[in-house]
């Protein structure tokens, strides 16, 4: 398997020998309740040793890719090589940023930039040699799918994209990409090659830039911050965004999100092993690492504004292109970010929060009720000392909400 997941060519194939790793798919079979510890009719189990997978019951795509994800999760930390759940793409200069979030945080919208290369969307390993896209592909939602708003994912579906999940009308095989009759998780699985301006192969030197992705919903967290090395693992531990709350079920106020390392689904290990992993590289090769909130500014979900994409672009310009490195920094209260004083077209008071809440008391209420969040679902990881290092395990404690 070497380090990616990618098609073969046909001479490769004719060479190919064992595969390094089994699928077997029986999506429209049913796994049988009555085995022992069976709660579902879907089962997706692993065997590591056999190095064989066996899907049952779903015929959701996903459970291949995620479970191959898996795989390499536990493979390749093994072998010095960082398996991420992250966005990547590089510079004309060739200056690598990944990008961390979980869904609606904007990791897909933000990493498709027609000024950079995309090396991926969604699964890399960053080795001693630098990056590389694990797929060979893109898994895209399809839901709301408009030439205007994708125009690269709309162009990529074409002969040889699977779709998965979507309506169609039958003789004129029209989608309909607005029906969310099947499930609102419709998708198009399509090769890289199929997007404009990827890079190939999808391979890129050690990355300048980290960026984290939240989208928060309550408010309180800047545009942007600049992080240090031991709140970049605090912070990829913790693995952050807010969802909107549901109106149904008549609660008002933001929920909370947490998912380790961006990825607690696919990760093997315990999570403070990959966050190790990733300050050490960050350190040897002079990674810069971010937060960037892509929610709301000025209250709370309801009460505040959705932040401009604009000024999310803007921003992550800024990182890119290294201006942001030069600006002043002031630190914030209770998370101890540091603040740029300014970026480029980008209105300055809307960089530290605070400017843009009326009601001054909820504001610090709010950031004390997102502190105290954090706080609580960090105690999950602290039976673990990272690396066996305790004094680093400290500092991470230290880099949360104080």
């Amino acid at each position: 398997m070497g380090r990616r997941c990618i098609r073969p060519t046909p001479e490769e194939l004719e060479e190919f020998g064992t595969p390094d790793f089994t699928i077997y798919n029986a999506g429209q079979f049913p796994c049988n309740r009555y085995t022992h510890y069976m709660t579902s009719s879907t089962s997706i189990d692993l065997n590591l040793k056999r190095r064989e997978m066996v899907i049952l019951g779903t015929q959701y795509a996903g459970e291949m890719k995620k479970g191959l994800f898996s795989v390499m999760h536990y493979l390749m930390p093994k072998r010095g090589i960082l398996s991420l759940h992250s966005g990547c793409n590089m510079g004309k200069a060739g200056d690598v940023a990944l990008f961390f979030g979980l869904s609606g945080t904007g990791k897909t919208t933000l990493s498709t930039d027609h000024n950079r290369y995309l090396i991926g969307d969604d699964e890399h390993c960053w080795s001693n040699n630098g990056v590389s896209n694990i797929e060979g592909g893109c898994y895209a939602k399809c839901i709301d799918l408009s030439r205007e708003k994708e125009p690269d994912i709309w162009n990529a579906i074409k002969f040889g994209t699977v779709l998965e999940n979507v309506v169609f009308e039958e003789h004129t095989r029209e989608v309909d990409y607005t029906d969310k009759g099947v499930t609102e998780n419709t998708r198009a699985a399509y090769p890289i090659e199929y997007i404009p301006n990827v890079r190939l192969p999808c391979v890129g030197p050690h990355p300048k830039n980290v960026i984290l992705l939240a989208c928060d919903a309550f408010g309180v967290l800047p545009p942007v911050s600049k992080l240090t090395l031991a709140q970049t693992m605090y912070h990829f531990i913790s693995g952050y965004t807010a969802l909107v709350a549901g109106t149904e079920d008549g609660i008002k106020e933001p929920q909370a999100t947490f998912s380790a390392c961006f990825g607690a689904a696919f990760i093997m290990l315990h999570p403070t092993k990959y966050a190790a992993m990733l300050a050490d590289k960050m350190k040897k090769h002079g990674s810069t690492a971010w937060l960037v909130n892509t929610g709301w500014s000025g209250g709370s979900y309801g009460v505040g504004q959705r932040m401009k994409l604009s000024y999310t672009r803007k921003i992550i310009d800024a990182i890119h292109n290294g201006s942001l490195l030069k600006a002043n920094y002031s630190q914030t209260p209770i998370f101890g970010l540091h603040i740029p004083d300014n970026v480029e077209e980008v209105p300055s008071e809307i960089l530290h929060p605070e400017n843009m809440w009326a009601d001054k008391k909820a504001y610090t209420e709010t950031l004390k009720k997102l502190a105290s969040l954090f706080k609580r679902n960090f105690e999950n990881f602290m039976d673990q000392k990272v690396g066996n290092d305790s004094k680093l395990t400290e500092a991470i404690l230290a880099a949360g909400p104080q």
